[in-house]
Order: structure tokens, then C-alpha cells, then sequence
């Protein structure tokens, strides 16, 4: 593949995915990762996508909105929510946060599931409204119309009063150091989910890993578990299972 062709097909994966990390690209460019680090230095410069630790972002605002990052990646979403559900029993208290591959989990609850679900995410709120069983408690606060979530002071005094035996967190970006988000008020929402959780299990698609966003939530090691499609026995895993992260 040519250069311009190259640069052309990261532009394209990178506004399609919103982020997307050096490792995925070197797999599906088939090129080593130092070749893709100097792409996206040269893209970067020429204010076409900004790099971050480890990969690079989308600055296509457009490709934030949750209807655009619903539709990406869905397969890999679908494994991570099979995965996931194995987590869930009875009784439990649980936060779901805005995420899509949160959205995919929602949608395989079983029928004669017996939780409670607390969560400012309309999607997952729609979905449970048809579980008999299913105990829903809504975040109220002010909406934000791209993520089709609550956010704000209201929201976070909501969560404050709940103590939830699982959270599960859409991961937006990761490093073995910190978990990052786009949006401050996000970061907000998450940090305090984590706060008010025993267990918080972490649901990341493999662009994920190894890229940064612009707001901190938390340190990465705060995670109890990863849930991921990517094979937890490649190198890039390594690092997590490192920080005493179990993988799933």
C-alpha cells in the first residue's frame, strides 16, 4: 500500500471508530506499529486527527454522538455483553453508565432476571422498561442530548445515595495508568459511579486500549475486571493483568 493510501485508510478508521490505537492499526495495515506512530504524527501535524498516547483521535465531533459509536464495532460489542452477562446474578445492585457496549449487555438481560439497575442512560432505560423483573432507578439531571445520558450536580447527588454491588463502565480510552473520557461531565458521572461500587468491571472493545482522551476519571488499577474480545494472553494484556486486573 502507498503512503497517501495508508494515511488515507487511518484518516478513515480513526473518523469512523472515534479513537483508535496503534496496535489495531499495525494489525490491519499490516505494518509495524513504529511506521503507524510516524503516520499519525504526520496527520497530526497537518491537523487531519489528533494523536494521543498510544494511537489517535477523531476530531470529527460528529463521530462522538451515540448513534455513530452505537454502530461501531457492534460485533465486537455483542462478545463483550455474552461475556459480561456471566457476572450477573439475582439480587444485585447495579450501575450502568452510558456506554454502547453497556447498551448491548442491557439488551441480553434475561427475561427472568431478579436486579436493580441504576443508570442515566435513556437507551438502557428503554430496553429494561420491558423486564418484568428488573427493578429500574433513573439518574435524573440535565441531558445531554449527543450521549442521550444524564449529567450534572443533580446526578451526582443521585448516585451518592446508592451503594451498587457491580458497575459496569463503558471504557471510552485506557492506559495501564488511567482511565480517560471526551467530556468532562462524563468523567464526572463515572468517578463517582466508582466511588459508590465494590466491584467496577470495565467493558472495552481492543481499540481502546493504549489511548488516551481528555479527561482523567480514575487510575486504570481502580478496575476489578476487564471484559474484552481481545485474547487476554497477547502482550498489550499484559500490562492490565499487571495492575492486578482480571481479564475476561
Amino acid at each position: 500500500m502507498l503512503k497517501y493510501d495508508r494515511l488515507q485508510t487511518i484518516l478513515d478508521i480513526t473518523n469512523r471508530e472515534g479513537s483508535v490505537s496503534f496496535h489495531t492499526l499495525s494489525k490491519k495495515l499490516s505494518v509495524s506499529e513504529d511506521t503507524i506512530r510516524r503516520d499519525i504524527k504526520e496527520l497530526n501535524d497537518r491537523d487531519l486527527l489528533r494523536a494521543v498516547r498510544g494511537g489517535a483521535h477523531s476530531i470529527v465531533q460528529k463521530k462522538y454522538h451515540y448513534r455513530d459509536r452505537e454502530k461501531a464495532g457492534l460485533e465486537q460489542k455483542k462478545i463483550i455483553a455474552q461475556k459480561a452477562l456471566s457476572l450477573i446474578k439475582d439480587d444485585q445492585v447495579l450501575f450502568f453508565d452510558g456506554g454502547t457496549s453497556i447498551l448491548e449487555l442491557t439488551k441480553i438481560l434475561p427475561k427472568d432476571l431478579k436486579v436493580t439497575i441504576i443508570t442515566n442512560s435513556f437507551p438502557v432505560a428503554s430496553v429494561i422498561e420491558d423486564h418484568p423483573f428488573i427493578d429500574i432507578i433513573f439518574l435524573g439531571g440535565r441531558l445531554y442530548k449527543s450521549a442521550f445520558t444524564t449529567f450534572g450536580n443533580t446526578t451526582l447527588e443521585s448516585i451518592a445515595n446508592f451503594k451498587a454491588d457491580l458497575y459496569f463502565l463503558g471504557v471510552c480510552s485506557i492506559t495501564p495508568e488511567n482511565l480517560s473520557c471526551n467530556y468532562q461531565e462524563d468523567a464526572e458521572t463515572k468517578r463517582a459511579m466508582m466511588k459508590q461500587s465494590v466491584r467496577i468491571v470495565g467493558l472495552c472493545t481492543s481499540d481502546k486500549f493504549d489511548t488516551e482522551s481528555s479527561f482523567i476519571i480514575d487510575k486504570t488499577k481502580k478496575l476489578d475486571i476487564i471484559v474484552t474480545e481481545h485474547e487476554s494472553t497477547s502482550p498489550q494484556m499484559r500490562k492490565y493483568i499487571a495492575q492486578g486486573i482480571e481479564l475476561l
